[in-house]
């Protein structure tokens, strides 16, 4: 890098720029993703140069970035051209909460401001544990989340986490450590056969349509479908890992509070509307 900490920094996924706000260093971002949306200015202060699995090179060479953060083998051939060009690129990979929490730690350190990321990693962590904690149904509810409908794709790892962290169990937890989307696809007759007690659905920014999901065969017997509990739960909270899946999409300050007024987490909610601890697990969220 021309400069350390880098001075100019282009995000092109939107979890590393909700992060940089929440550290206080906003001001190094001259690039966003256009599927940036937390905290609500970024779209009016930061210009957008990429969407997910394309970018425009002239654009983000003409921003001069010290850096550029990407995410995944997906970017691969965004961050190959970028090197090209010169450019020094920081590829993140995270795929599950410990990776979310390193992502933050390593951002920070990156920033020059590890010990603000630390305490904020630390207050996310503990967040967790607490609702971990919280008294639980019994039995657990069995839940199957489904990322893609056709084909049906199950959860990846933060999210079969936060299910689990809940007091859910992930009816496809075997599944959680295949990072690419291929590797977690399932049949409908493995989901029938589960069955579910709550559907989880976010279709990659599709809308989900639960009618969808009712009429699918043999799917009205399913207790999830029966009892009505099918949640959608939007794809820029859930399917980012950053601290927006880590607090459900909740305004949250660098310290990682989030205030009382703000919503449960969706996965949280969704999966202890089957118990009598709703309550109680709200309270450890939110407070």
């Amino acid at each position: 890098m021309r400069h350390f900490p880098p001075r100019r920094i282009v995000c092109l996924t939107e979890e590393t720029v909700e992060t940089l706000y929440l550290l206080g260093e906003h001001d190094r971002i001259v690039g966003v993703s256009g599927y940036a949306v937390r905290p609500p200015q970024v779209r009016r202060e930061k210009p957008r140069v990429s969407a997910f699995v394309s970018a425009d090179i002239p654009k983000v060479l003409a921003l001069e970035p010290d850096l550029v953060l990407a995410f995944s083998d997906l970017q691969a051939g965004i961050v190959a051209d970028l090197v090209r060009e010169g450019v020094d690129v920081h590829v993140f990979n995270q795929r599950d909460i410990t990776g979310i929490l390193a992502m933050i730690r390593t951002l920070g350190a990156l920033v020059g401001a590890a010990e603000r990321a630390e305490h904020l990693a630390q207050s996310l962590e503990q967040r967790l544990a607490t609702i971990a904690a919280a008294p639980r149904p019994s039995p657990r509810p069995k839940v199957y989340f489904e990322e893609w409908d056709d084909p049906l794709i199950s959860g990846i790892g933060w999210v079969s986490e936060l299910i689990e962290i809940a007091g859910g169990e992930d009816v496809f937890c075997e599944l959680r450590h295949r990072q690419a989307a291929k590797d977690r696809i399932v049949s409908a007759d493995a989901v029938r056969k589960a069955p579910p007690d709550v559907i989880l659905a976010s279709w990659c920014g599709k809308k989900v349509v639960p009618a969808r999901i009712r009429e699918r065969d043999g799917w009205s017997e399913l207790p999830a479908v029966r009892n009505d509990r099918i949640v959608e739960i939007k794809s820029p909270i859930i399917l980012q890992p950053g601290p927006a899946a880590l607090t459900g999409g909740a305004r949250c300050d660098r310290d990682g509070a989030v205030g009382r007024e703000q919503l449960s987490h969706p996965v949280i909610a969704s999966v202890a509307m089957l118990g009598a601890t709703f309550g109680a697990q709200v309270t450890a969220f939110t407070t």
